[in-house]
């Protein structure tokens, strides 16, 4: 059984208990790593970007957009699978250590809340566009861009699930499905 935490820094009980999460790492010197996004469908982009984001510190938190904020920033259809869906996915992988589902359209209340040591994003963001940057650099924090994989996105997928299942399936005559 998985013993990833989840929790939902809307509750307040939950942000007592990330506090009390992040201050033990805080007291065994362990370096946090913080990443967020959507991550509606699981690919091998976000694997990889997880494992390495993990690979910068002792401990990674994966902020989780929760579905309201995912509809206002993506559209009405998404997200394709629900908060806690997406939240036990994340929690299942060997590089997460936490994971932390905020309401806001950014995680700049649950970066200022958890005060990583390494703030991370995927290199299609700036360092200076990095939400967060501000309150982790002040507190000595640094704050990376991690590399971009061309070819992997949700976004992708989606598309390419479109595309293959809506064409019309030409029909198989005898005489070729004897060939086949």
């Amino acid at each position: 059984m998985n013993t990833t935490p989840i929790f939902f820094f809307r509750n307040e009980s939950d942000r007592i208990a990330l506090s009390e999460w992040r201050n033990a790492l805080r007291r065994d010197e362990r370096k946090l790593v913080f990443t967020n996004g959507v991550f509606d469908l699981l690919h091998a982009g976000h694997v990889s970007y997880l494992a390495e984001a993990r690979g910068l510190g002792d401990a990674l938190i994966i902020g989780l957009n929760a579905d309201e904020s995912v509809r206002r920033l993506k559209g009405p259809n998404r997200p394709l699978q629900s908060e806690f869906d997406r939240a036990l996915v994340l929690a299942a992988l060997k590089c997460a250590d936490a994971v932390a589902i905020f309401d806001d359209d950014t995680p700049y209340d649950l970066i200022a809340h958890v005060l990583p040591d390494v703030l991370v994003k995927g290199g299609d963001w700036s360092v200076e566009k990095i939400v967060g940057r501000d309150v982790v650099e002040a507190n000595g924090g640094k704050v990376l861009p991690l590399p971009f994989i061309e070819g992997r996105s949700t976004t992708g997928i989606v598309d390419r699930i479109i595309e293959r299942y809506t064409k019309e399936t030409p029909e198989i005559t005898t005489s070729e499905a004897e060939i086949a």
